[in-house]
């Protein structure tokens, strides 16, 4: 039931097309779990053309010396909210719009059939629940939602954009490059009248429900995920380089198990060293030859 889409390649790291008998052994990895446990990253999502930080050449990191926003910044920079929406309000026709690729159907139609047990994404994109994917949850949070940190009421960032729309009738600005997390790249100039509304109910500060760079993942839901690995039989990460720590854990928690541990990226991966399987292909070409 996998529709196929053609690839945006502009953000994926050049690699070889998949090797027939790597095909064949994670084909065996997979027919022989019955509760696999998946983890995904910026890798699985550049194919629908989302860029992401670390890829050799085409990552974030490797084209500007641009970084994301931090937590704590965010939290007490009055201008630094007002540089992040400003930013976000230019990028988010274009961000909102990406559409899940072939990897993400694939993982869809695993849970459907009773292959794939959990999905943890690391990304904030919404692709796996626009693809239908339900037995997941989302790490780091996911852009579509906003939240208020004094009340925690909540609030659609579809929603959001008519509020920043009807405050800044007149405020135009022209983007210079797309970041991973759906902001653009402005001056200082374009940024300086852009208007932020308060929370609705009690004019606090909005902030995505994301989890920056800087804060930490609720131990809540850090624990629920380690429950679903612990029912799980094997591990798949697909599209990252596992450098951040909050996803990491998960595959030291698999590796004290003991389960087989699948590794499908492009790039080396913080798991090389104690991998069962590791493949260097496009999530997109790789995953639906597996059945």
């Amino acid at each position: 039931s996998v529709s196929r889409t053609s690839p945006n390649l502009a953000f994926v790291p050049a690699c070889p097309p998949p090797d027939p008998v790597e095909v064949e052994e994670l084909q065996r990895f997979v027919s022989s779990s019955k509760r696999l446990f998946v983890m995904t990253g910026a890798g699985i999502s550049t194919e629908s053309g989302i860029p992401d930080y670390r890829s050799e050449g085409v990552g974030l990191y490797a084209r500007t010396d641009r970084r994301p926003i931090q937590h704590a910044e965010f939290v007490r920079s009055a201008s630094a909210r007002q540089r992040y929406w400003a930013r976000n309000f230019v990028g988010w026709p274009q961000f909102s719009s990406h559409q899940p690729n072939t990897a993400h159907l694939v993982l869809r139609d695993w849970e459907k059939v009773g292959k794939l047990h959990w999905l943890v994404t690391q990304n904030v994109d919404a692709l796996h629940t626009k693809a239908g994917s339900q037995r997941m949850t989302e790490l780091h949070g996911c852009t579509h939602r906003v939240f208020c940190l004094a009340c925690g009421d909540q609030i659609l960032r579809s929603e959001l954009q008519k509020h920043f729309e009807a405050l800044n009738p007149t405020w135009k600005a022209e983007a210079f490059g797309v970041a991973p997390d759906g902001d653009v790249f402005l001056t200082d100039e374009q940024v300086c009248n852009f208007q932020i509304p308060a929370c609705r109910k009690c004019g606090g500060i909005l902030k995505p429900d994301v989890t920056f760079f800087g804060d930490t993942v609720s131990q809540e839901k850090v624990n629920f995920v380690h429950q679903r690995l612990a029912e799980s039989d094997s591990m798949l990460v697909a599209g990252s380089s596992m450098q951040v720590y909050s996803g990491y854990r998960f595959a030291l928690a698999a590796r004290e198990k003991q389960l087989p541990i699948a590794i499908l990226n492009i790039g080396p991966t913080r798991l090389d060293h104690f991998a069962s399987l590791k493949l260097n292909s496009r999530c997109g070409e790789l995953l639906p030859l597996i059945v």
